[in-house]
């Protein structure tokens, strides 16, 4: 179907993820209204704005289709890596491959004459990954174009001798692949309110930014819990906090110079928000002269920088349908729009309101290092939202507290985000069985047999593909729903990640020339693997 369709039962049930999306602007957009005229700044009505930065693999289709996983999962369950990865930061740094840059370029033209202008397009850190990146627009076409996009991607790339790879982690040892979703709150005439200068120029009230950001702020540490449920994807399993994905700790950095923006703010020295830019000296001054850097700089260890003029929530994975992501923003956003509104009508100051609440929520605001192992114990004394594991997160839909405020927004009913936590369930359930049912073939039908013929000893490779199978049948007699989801996950990063050690440690002695499955040297190097015709060499 279509971006302008919708789905619903004869309930007057959401059956999709756009109608609540659809609901969730709307009420952002009415207690955004209201909070603004309370502050004396009319306005028609708001809408939430995102520019998704899409990131992908493109690896060689006859390489592609030597691997049983890749086709099946998405991702390799197994594979040693190779003698180099993305340490020299040679991918990200050089020209685009000709074969990929070609593929590129098609996707584009035929992006460009569906109305959908993909405005960059370069490599990412990872070898063979890739990022391609829209104008910024409101949020529902945006998507719409997002899943348009990523449908292109994968049909272009085969005209090329390609396969493009979605999945958040295909591959170990290196990045994954996320969708960054820069998100920001603008009025329907285009006035941004996350950027200070135009929002203060345009209300001619400097208080409007930081109550603002004081309600999202207060959003963010009360229901971090949600933001950390949007992104549960059953590849971030292995994405967030590895390589350069931020952990799976919901706090927001908002750099230095906002922070002590707000903090002076919330100690009641209000003063108008204008970040001025640093300067950095070449010293070259015969060929080259000073230049200005930006003070709001992002932090990619943060899974919600604030970047100047938006928040980009960088731990969404490249996989998803971000809708239930900025839902959740939307909705938590209308949620703290409408308190502050409430005590404003109430006799309290706006400056008041968002000074208690910046107080509360202070703990949330984080500009440290999100990879620092202190990071972690430090969030739980903070009682900042840490939920490592995606099955648990899921479960935070059906809490009482979340049931409250989607109900309040009128955004999802009970029974509505009650069936979206189980069908998360059942979706990550369902894809564990897919890769430990493809894992537990290539180990018993091409491994061993290989193995074998080469006369090494196959005994671990065995011994863990039969703890894959005794698990596998313990996820299909476990109780529906959290019990299940929860033993699919010690499936996958346990008992699964131990069969796969003794695997790339057995394709680490046998010969090249018997291992049955295309290697990560074969599938990661472009640049290395392909003649000029695109045929990957071996």
């Amino acid at each position: 179907m279509r971006g302008g369709s919708i789905f619903l039962g004869y309930t007057g049930h959401a059956l999709d993820y756009k109608l609540p999306l659809l609901r969730s602007d709307e009420a952002m957009s009415r207690e955004c209204t209201r909070l603004l005229g309370l502050m004396g700044y009319k306005v028609a009505g708001a809408q939430s704005n995102i520019g998704l930065e899409q990131e992908f693999f493109l690896i060689p289709r006859d390489a592609y289709a030597r691997r049983p996983d890749l086709q099946q999962a998405g991702r390799t369950v197994l594979g040693k890596f190779p003698g180099r990865g993305q340490e020299m930061c040679d991918h990200y740094m050089a020209p685009l491959n000709p074969n990929a840059l070609n593929c590129l370029r098609e996707i584009q033209h035929e992006c460009f004459k569906m109305g959908i202008p993909l405005k960059t397009r370069h490599r990412e850190v990872a070898p063979n990954q890739y990022e391609m990146a829209p104008y910024f627009g409101h949020v529902t076409s945006q998507i719409d174009q997002n899943i348009m996009v990523m449908q292109v991607c994968e049909e272009i790339a085969g005209k090329h001798g390609l396969v493009c790879l979605l999945q958040e982690k295909p591959f170990a040892g290196i990045n994954g692949s996320g969708k960054h979703n820069n998100w920001s709150i603008g009025t329907k005439d285009g006035v941004n309110l996350l950027n200070a200068g135009q929002i203060t120029q345009k209300s001619g009230n400097p208080e409007i930014f930081p109550v603002i950001m004081a309600a999202i702020v207060a959003g963010v540490d009360k229901h971090g819990d949600l933001m950390r449920a949007a992104i549960a994807s059953p590849g971030n399993d292995f994405r967030l906090g590895a390589m350069e994905a931020p952990p799976a700790i919901i706090s927001t950095y908002l750099g230095e110079s906002c922070t002590e923006f707000l903090d002076a703010f919330r100690n009641g020295k209000p003063s108008e928000y204008k970040p001025q830019p640093g300067t950095v000296d070449t010293g070259n001054s015969n060929n080259f002269s000073s230049f200005e850097v930006p003070t709001e700089d992002r932090n990619r260890t943060s899974p919600f920088p604030y970047g100047g003029h938006r928040f980009e929530f960088r731990a969404v994975g490249s996989a998803q349908n971000v809708s239930f992501v900025n839902t959740v923003l939307n909705t938590m956003c209308a949620e703290m729009f409408a308190e502050f509104a409430d005590k404003i009508e109430a006799g309290a100051k706006p400056a008041d309101v968002a000074a208690e609440a910046l107080n509360k929520h202070w703990k949330v605001i984080f500009n440290g290092n999100g990879y620092d192992p202190a990071w972690k114990d430090e969030a739980v004394k903070r009682g900042v939202w840490r939920i490592d594991s995606g099955v648990e997160a899921i479960s935070k839909l059906g809490d009482e507290k979340n049931i409250e405020l989607f109900s309040k927004m009128k955004v999802l009913s009970k029974d509505e985000l009650i069936a979206r936590r189980d069908i998360d369930w059942e979706h990550y359930i369902g894809l564990v069985e897919i890769e430990a049912s493809t894992m537990i073939d290539m180990i018993t039908q091409h491994i061993v047999p290989a193995l074998k013929k080469e006369g090494m000893d196959a005994a671990a490779v065995i011994a863990g593909c039969d703890k894959i199978k005794a698990k596998l049948g313990a996820v299909h007699a476990a109780e529906e729903g959290l019990a299940k989801a929860a033993c699919a996950r010690e499936l996958r990063l346990e008992v699964m990640e131990d069969c796969r050690k003794a695997c790339d440690e057995a394709e680490a002695k046998c010969p090249a020339s018997a291992w049955p499955f295309a290697t990560y040297r074969e599938l990661l190097f472009l640049d290395q693997n392909q003649d000029h015709q695109g045929v990957t060499t071996k």
